[in-house]
């Protein structure tokens, strides 16, 4: 069974957008004082509640910062600067799960829970486990808010095939074709389903990347590569 890399899960800079929250009383605060003195006593209670969702907030994203940070650490010796580096490849793996796990179980629910349980699948299929990757991919598809969950069924899409059901990797991959979001755009998610239907089906592949190579910007560069990876006619 082939093996399954992280970034052929596309899960490069997927913690980009994370921790881009804003904190709803700073956003509005203005709203919350326009009614004056009678409400000072709900404007105080309002102040309290966000200040303690925003310490909470910073925890989660600190301990997941802290998770990435090894999941991106370099094996071997590292460059001039690099902060973090592991001796192998199972070592950093373990110091990865661990903090991940702990994330995944202390914040269930929250964004950065989701982005820990997606981290976990991603581990679990760059060692081959892709019952376990399967299973922690459905997780975050099932429960987490729809940008977070488009990733985890783009990983699907792909682990779908490795694992031998192209009906359901095509029908996961299709329909984030028709229903984007803004981590997984239909230009993504086509170059995506065109390249897992390359092996089998090299003609529907190059039916999808034809249009996208003449597009603006980086998606033509990848629906280049793809296209020209493909098998001769």
């Amino acid at each position: 069974m082939a093996r399954i890399t992280r970034k052929e899960l596309k899960t490069d800079k997927f913690a980009l957008e994370v921790g881009h929250t804003v904190d709803f009383f700073e956003e509005h605060h203005t709203e919350v004082f326009r009614y004056g003195a009678a409400a000072l006593a709900v404007a105080a209670l309002a102040v309290l509640f966000f200040v303690y969702r925003s310490h909470r907030q910073t925890g989660r994203q600190e301990a997941l910062a802290k998770a990435i940070e090894v999941q991106e650490a370099p094996v071997g010796q590292g460059g001039p600067g690099t902060p973090l580096t592991f001796a192998t490849q199972d070592a950093k793996d373990k110091e990865a799960i661990k903090l991940f796990s702990e994330l995944a179980t202390k914040y269930s629910g929250t964004d950065e829970g989701y982005v820990a349980e997606y981290y976990l699948g991603c581990i679990a299929a760059d060692q081959g486990k892709l019952g376990e990757a399967d299973k922690r991919f459905s997780s975050v598809a099932n429960s987490a808010g729809k940008q977070y969950a488009s990733l985890a069924r783009l990983s699907l899409g792909q682990l779908y095939f490795a694992e031998g059901k192209p009906g359901l990797g095509k029908q996961m991959l299709q329909s984030l074709m028709d229903h984007p979001t803004i981590f997984v755009s239909k230009d993504q998610a086509t170059v995506v389903l065109a390249t897992v239907l390359a092996p089998t089906d090299p003609a529907e592949a190059r039916k999808l990347l034809g249009p996208l190579r003449a597009k603006p910007g980086a998606i033509s560069q990848s629906a280049i590569q793809a296209y020209g990876d493909l098998p001769p006619q």
